[in-house]
């Protein structure tokens, strides 16, 4: 039975794969890889890793199975023979493939008609940050199950976050982070077009926001639990400012002669808010006027 609990199949080496199966073999697991392309597993296997020749055999060498490819479309293909296989039986799945939260139920669907337990995982960190203390992985599932593997997952980082037994929950928070992320990066490119313009340097720049960056943090925390409560009374930031704050931004993009569509576009969410009659509320406010505009 011990050697049960040290043995583990990684499905999928990508980059991230690769860094999974290697922090296994590492921590002394009996790691077997698979990926439809054999030759990726050779620096795996040289470092004591097994390789599986097809997806069903990485599945009977281990208890679990971390599936890590490129979708939920390669990971239905790599399953789909399987479908009379009775090799799932009293296995578990953990899917780290970045899906939607339909997609993640559709396959504990599967798995679960095939008397496999699953759970559903979203990495939020790039694979050298992997195996850290402030490494966020979010899991979603069957409670009893992902406190059985925790001995396995904490290998991978210490900021594991389970959102509960709704399978879809960790796609659709890994979904609302991605938005935050590509939100705030399409600022940051807009800010480097702005330094550009008066020739400061770049690289200072992106020195001063990762400085600038727990703070702000802190504060879409505290809009967080103020969207959460529906109190909107004024508490740290008015939206009147940041409609200001918006404007200035676009106001210097024309002036400087440089590209217009992001501050546009968010000068455009807050000069709604504003005129609606948000002002003078917390600037968390914005977000009635998106409900507002969904449900239209």
């Amino acid at each position: 039975m011990e050697t049960l609990k040290n043995q583990i199949s990684i499905i999928g080496l990508g980059p991230m794969g690769i860094k999974i199966a290697t922090l296994y073999i590492q921590q002394g697991f009996q790691v077997t890889v698979f990926n439809r392309t054999l030759a990726k597993a050779d620096p795996l296997v040289k470092l004591g890793a097994k390789r599986a020749e097809t997806v069903r055999e990485a599945l009977a060498a281990s208890p679990v199975s971390i599936v890590i490819v490129h979708n939920y479309s390669v990971a239905t293909d790599l399953f789909s023979s399987l479908e009379n296989d009775d090799v799932l039986s009293g296995k578990t799945i953990v899917q780290l493939t970045t899906g939607t939260a339909q997609e993640a139920r559709l396959s504990e669907t599967w798995f679960r008609k095939r008397n496999a337990a699953y759970i559903d995982g979203a990495i939020q960190v790039a694979p050298e940050q992997m195996a850290q203390p402030d490494t966020t992985i979010l899991f979603a599932g069957n409670t009893d199950k992902y406190q059985e593997l925790l001995h396995r997952l904490t290998i991978l980082g210490g900021n594991l976050k389970y959102l509960g037994e709704n399978i879809g929950a960790a796609a659709v928070m890994d979904t609302a982070t991605l938005s935050y992320i590509y939100g705030a990066a399409a600022g940051f490119l807009h800010g480097a077009l702005i330094a550009e313009s008066e020739n400061f340097d770049v690289k200072e720049y992106g020195n001063i926001i990762a400085e600038i960056a727990p703070g702000m943090g802190e504060f879409l925390k505290h809009e967080g639990k103020v969207i959460a409560s529906g109190d909107f009374s004024i508490s740290q930031s008015p939206l009147s400012i940041s409609a200001e704050a918006t404007e200035r931004i676009l106001a210097t993009a024309k002036l400087s002669g440089i590209n217009t569509e992001f501050p546009e576009f968010a000068a455009n969410w807050l000069k709604r808010a504003e005129v609606v009659g948000y002002g003078q509320e917390e600037f968390a406010a914005v977000i009635k006027t998106l409900r507002q505009q969904g449900s239209l």
